[in-house]
C-alpha cells in the first residue's frame, strides 16, 4: 500500500517474538503488527499448518496471508538446543513474547517465562492456551471449536429445534487473540507507569498473559450466568433472533435476498409497524414493552415476513431507511468488496498475489481495525514467504549465532 512507509503506527519501536501458529496466538500477533510492532515470527522448517489451510491453489493460503500480515517469518527447529538457544537470545531483545503452546511446553524446553526474563526483566509473556496455565484443565488440548463449547457460545448458535451450530469463522480463536493482544499492550503500559516510578521491573507475576480460549468465549457470553443465578431462566437457541428482543431478526425478499432489521426499541417498533402497514400491531397494548414483544414474537415476525416478502431487498431497505429503522442487507463477500461504505475507509486494500495461477492476482484483504484518523491504516505487507526474514533477522539481532542447518528451510 502506498504511504505505508510514511504512515505513523502507535506501536513502532515494539518488537514481538511470536511463538505461534494456527489462528489465536497468531491473531495477536497480526494485531500488534499491524499497527507498528515488529513481529518475528518464529516457524518449523515445514512451516505454521495455516499455510495449508482452505488453500485451493498455490502454495500459500490467503488465510494465512491475512493472518500473518505485517509480520517477518524465521525459520527455527525448537527441538534443537541451537533453536532454543536462539529463541531466548531474541527474546533478550524483544518487549513481548506470544506463544499458544499446550502449557508445560515451553517450561520443558527451558524457555519457561522465568527463563526468558532472565536476561529481559521487563519482558511480557502472552500465553495462549485451551484452558489456561492453571486448573484441572490445564494440561488438556483444545481447539477453537473445543472452547466454544465449554464456554457456553456452541449451545446458543442455531435453531431450538436442531443441534447446535458452529459459526463459520473461528470465533473462540479471534476474541482469545484480541485479549492477548489487549493483555501485551495493558502489561506494557503497566511498565511504563512502573519505570516512571521505580527503577524495579514489573514482578514476573504481572508480566504474564494468561488467556483461555474457553474464558475468552465466555467472556463475551454476557448475562448468561448472572440471569441463570438470579431469575433461574436457561439461555437457549433462539435462531436468527436473540433472545428476550423482539423483533430482531432475518427476513427474505420478494427477490430471495435477505435483510436483518433491527426494530426493538419501544420509539422505533411503533415507526417500523407503520411502515409494514400494520398500525394495529403500533397500537397494540400487548406490545408496548420489550417482554410483550418478545410474548407475541411470532405474531410480529409473521406480519415482518409477509411485508418484506412482497418486497425486493431494495425496497425494504429503502423504506426503513427513510422511517429510521434500523436494517442491513446480509452481505456476501461480493458484497462487501462492492459496498462504497468500506472502500471510503480503506477497508479493503488490494495487492498482488501469487494464487497458483499464470501470474499474480490482485486480491483484496481486509483493512486494520480500529480504524485511526478516519481510515484503515496501510498493511505494510501480507504474510512472508516461510522462512523469508530469517538471514535479515540473524544478520541484525543475532550476529554471532552459528545459523547453520536451521537458517533456511
Amino acid at each position: 500500500m502506498t504511504g505505508a512507509a510514511a504512515q505513523r503506527f502507535p506501536l513502532d519501536g515494539v518488537r514481538v517474538l511470536e511463538l505461534g501458529s494456527y489462528i489465536a496466538a497468531p491473531s495477536a500477533g497480526r494485531l500488534l503488527a499491524d499497527f507498528g510492532a515488529e513481529v518475528i515470527k518464529i516457524e518449523r522448517e515445514s512451516g505454521d499448518e495455516l499455510r495449508n489451510w482452505r488453500l485451493y491453489a498455490g502454495e500459500t493460503s490467503m488465510l494465512f496471508r491475512t493472518l500473518n500480515r505485517n509480520k517477518k517469518s524465521m525459520v527455527l527447529d525448537l527441538r534443537t538446543e541451537s533453536g532454543r538457544e536462539d529463541v531466548r537470545r531474541l527474546a533478550a531483545q524483544c518487549d513481548v513474547v506470544v506463544e499458544n503452546f499446550r502449557p508445560g511446553t515451553l517450561e520443558k524446553w527451558g524457555l519457561s517465562p522465568a527463563e526468558l526474563s532472565r536476561d529481559n526483566p521487563d519482558l511480557i509473556v502472552v500465553r495462549i492456551s485451551a484452558f489456561g496455565q492453571t486448573g484441572p484443565y490445564a494440561e488438556r488440548p483444545g481447539f477453537a471449536a473445543v472452547a466454544e463449547a465449554y464456554g457456553g457460545f456452541r449451545e446458543l448458535v442455531g435453531d431450538p429445534d436442531r443441534p447446535p451450530v458452529r459459526v463459520g469463522v473461528s470465533i473462540g480463536d479471534s476474541i482469545a487473540g484480541l485479549y492477548g493482544a489487549f493483555g501485551a499492550v495493558m502489561a506494557l503500559y503497566d511498565g511504563l507507569r512502573r519505570r516512571d516510578a521505580s527503577p524495579d521491573p514489573l514482578p514476573l507475576d504481572d508480566r504474564i498473559v494468561d488467556v483461555a480460549l474457553h474464558e475468552a468465549i465466555f467472556s463475551m457470553m454476557e448475562s448468561l450466568i448472572p440471569d441463570l443465578d438470579a431469575y433461574g431462566v436457561r439461555r437457549e437457541r433462539t435462531g436468527g433472533r436473540m433472545q428476550g428482543i423482539a423483533p430482531s431478526n432475518a427476513y427474505v425478499c420478494a427477490d430471495g435476498l435477505s435483510v436483518v432489521i433491527s426494530g426493538n426499541a419501544d420509539a422505533i417498533f411503533g415507526r417500523y409497524m407503520q411502515v409494514i402497514d400494520r398500525p394495529d400491531l403500533a397500537g397494540d397494548p400487548r406490545l408496548t414493552d420489550n417482554d410483550g414483544r418478545w410474548t407475541h414474537r411470532d405474531e410480529i415476525d409473521a406480519a415482518i415476513g409477509a411485508w418484506t416478502g412482497a418486497r425486493t431487498r431494495e425496497e425494504v431497505l429503502a423504506a426503513m431507511e427513510a422511517a429510521g429503522v434500523p436494517a442491513g442487507p446480509i452481505y456476501t463477500a461480493a458484497d462487501i468488496v462492492a459496498d462504497p461504505q468500506y472502500r471510503a475507509r480503506d477497508m479493503i486494500q488490494e495487492f498482488d498475489v501469487d494464487a497458483g495461477g499464470d501470474g499474480p492476482t490482485r486480491v483484496g484483504f481486509p483493512g486494520i481495525v480500529p480504524v485511526l484518523g478516519g481510515r484503515s491504516l496501510p498493511i505494510r505487507s501480507l504474510g512472508p514467504e516461510l522462512g523469508e526474514h530469517t538471514d535479515e533477522i540473524r544478520a541484525r539481532l543475532l550476529p554471532d549465532g552459528s545459523g547453520g542447518e536451521e537458517g533456511q528451510p
